[in-house]
């Protein structure tokens, strides 16, 4: 086996240590269970996204200076911690330090893998196959959350905790996983880091107006799919869906994720990318109306839908990204995006969780559709604008 497939599948493997989520089926049944409710769940969560917004960019620029081999192992062994802190934790404060632990390993690994992923096909002169691979690497972490709700809402049979045991065991794959990798991109000795930061920022959200478009229109979008993934169990909960369908409907979501991943590259390719960015802002924006609407069992149809748009739109969004920068600063980059989306869900989640447990379900739904369209329309106008011009 060549070194390009050994860093594919231990890429792989990394996915499924992060992505094969045996508690998400029912961790807000986990968490009502210990007293919490859905606007502490989602200040936990806000949290967790304040650690990686605080920790994306510098650990991305750590990747791009120190290795990103290096982050990607520090990042599961803490994210490793993360998991065995929650599996012995019964109050809101122990699953606080857990949410910071595992924000920490999440801000190590984001933007490192793509990148380290991006410079593999690059090295091997196969970099036009980047988006195909970044779907396939999209496609096994949503296969692997799929299949994982199965598996969760057996466990979770026996007892809510029991997931959490099996899940610490799953994060610790990503371990000799991140230590089998190879890194093609050369370190070089940094003189001044913050000026060097201060830089890439510069040059991504300021000096190439394509590029910032770009990365804050992701952004945007991955902030809406992060907040839907938190409002699935709610919906599924007010429409009295079966405890035991929670872990199958997650488990067909994710599939869709998945497969549409798979072939995102081939959409891009074919409807070009204005229209790309158009289809993701209404759809995403639109089922979350939808859904509002149709709070009954047709919401199960409106979230597959939009489920399959949220696996078109990640792998095609960081491969535009991708397109228009630089190996050195590759990882900085990719983590300034998921600085945004963290940040957007930061300060959006609590007061998301007020709306729900002050006025509806619908409502909140309704005012993050609005959040979402405003700017996600703004920024794509200007991206066309950017694009006219310079053509």
């Amino acid at each position: 086996m060549n070194t390009l497939q050994k860093n594919i599948n231990a890429l792989y493997l990394i996915k499924v240590s992060k992505w094969f989520t045996l508690i998400m089926p029912i961790i807000v049944l986990f968490y009502e269970s210990n007293g919490l409710g859905l606007k502490e769940i989602f200040l936990l969560k806000s949290v967790y996204s304040i650690v990686s917004v605080s920790l994306d960019i510098p650990t991305g620029y750590l990747a791009d200076a120190w290795g990103r081999k290096k982050c990607l192992l520090t990042g599961c062994l803490i994210a490793f911690g993360g998991f065995v802190t929650y599996s012995f934790s019964y109050t809101f404060a122990a699953f606080l330090l857990g949410e910071i632990l595992l924000g920490i390993g999440q801000s190590l690994v984001s933007g490192a893998d793509s990148a380290l992923l991006y410079d593999t096909m690059l090295h091997y002169k196969r970099e036009n196959e980047y988006l195909k691979y970044e779907g396939k690497v999209t496609m096994v972490g949503n296969f692997s959350e799929a299949f994982a709700g199965i598996f969760g809402g057996l466990l979770a049979a026996t007892s809510l905790r029991l997931p959490f045991y099996c899940q610490a065991g799953i994060a610790f794959i990503g371990i000799p996983a991140a230590l089998a990798l190879k890194e093609f991109n050369a370190q070089v000795h940094i003189v001044n880091p913050v000026r060097n930061i201060l830089h890439i920022l510069h040059y991504s959200l300021v000096e190439n107006k394509s590029l910032r478009y770009d990365i804050l229109f992701s952004g945007i979008i991955g902030a809406s799919t992060l907040t839907m993934a938190w409002f699935v169990q709610p919906v599924l909960m007010y429409i009295d869906l079966p405890t035991g369908l929670f872990g199958i409907v997650w488990t067909v979501l994710n599939l869709v994720v998945g497969i549409a991943a798979l072939y995102s590259d081939a959409l891009s390719a074919r409807i070009g990318e204005n229209r790309t960015y158009t289809i993701i802002l209404v759809f995403i924006t639109g089922g979350y109306i939808a859904t509002s609407l149709n709070l009954t069992y047709a919401a199960l149809g409106i979230l597959f839908l939009f489920y399959i748009i949220r696996g078109f739109a990640t792998p095609i969004l960081k491969g535009y990204i991708n397109r228009q920068t630089f190996s050195e600063m590759r990882a900085t980059v990719l983590s300034i995006r998921n600085f945004i989306i963290r940040l957007i869900f930061a300060v959006m989640a609590p007061f998301i969780g007020w709306l729900n447990d002050c006025f509806s379900l619908a409502f909140a739904l309704q005012i993050t559709a609005l959040i979402i369209f405003i700017p996600g329309l703004f920024f794509l106008i200007l991206q066309w604008r950017e694009k006219e011009s310079t053509h």
